[in-house]
């Protein structure tokens, strides 16, 4: 069964969404109360011919492009998803030589996992072996200095106010450098695995305290 032809709505949303623009935006260029367009682009009032030659004048498009469905584009859902990151509501795993809180938890399937670290590490003998996961990671250095040690490149002292991004899938591990007792670090690590922060927390489950899962 084919999908059901996009409204006048649809379309305009879309195009206005592939261009950037606000509806005050959109509103502005094609002459049209952004009131109308608001109902319009939700399906709640339509627009006469004139109108619609109106805004293709207006946008510079020919009529047939302004009904035209980009090739295999498909528009994503607004899923409206917000959520506050307080150290108080994180997931936190505790040990001698870091500590974790990993924010917004009550969010499921996140791509993008943001997470605030006390390093107190001196050494990878006491950080540990180097850790994996799926994605890309940014480390962003809010107090003390660290030593970035990887894989494949050699360690890197980096200081407050710098960061650094990696290659989430290569070995990595974060210590302090000589002359600090900590370092707090703020983190994101995003990947198209929506499962990445079970794969997270799977990195030192024995160690994790006991707190709120994630809950949707």
């Amino acid at each position: 069964m084919s999908a059901p032809h996009p409204t006048i709505g649809q379309l305009l949303r879309t195009l206005r969404a592939r261009r950037g623009w606000t509806l005050k935006d959109m509103s502005q260029r094609c002459g049209i109360p952004l009131s109308t367009l608001s109902k319009v682009e939700h399906d709640r009032l339509s627009l006469t011919y004139d109108k619609l030659l109106q805004i293709s004048q207006r946008l510079d498009m020919r009529m047939s492009e302004l009904f035209a469905e980009p090739e295999g584009e498909v528009e994503r859902p607004i899923t409206a998803r917000r959520s506050i990151g307080r150290e108080q509501d994180a997931i936190r795993v505790t040990t001698p030589n870091y500590d974790y809180y990993y924010l917004c938890p009550e969010l499921r399937r996140k791509r993008m996992i943001p997470v605030l670290t006390r390093v107190r590490a001196r050494s990878l003998e006491e950080f540990g072996d180097l850790i994996r996961h799926p994605g890309e990671e940014y480390i962003h250095v809010l107090e003390g200095r660290i030593v970035v040690h990887t894989e494949f490149y050699d360690p890197v002292v980096v200081n407050a106010g710098e960061g650094v991004y990696i290659d989430s899938s290569m070995g990595h591990g974060y210590v302090v450098a000589e002359g600090c007792d900590e370092a707090l670090l703020l983190g994101v690590c995003s990947s198209a695995d929506d499962q990445l922060m079970q794969s997270l927390l799977n990195l030192h489950e024995p160690a994790r305290e006991p707190g709120r899962e994630p809950t949707r």
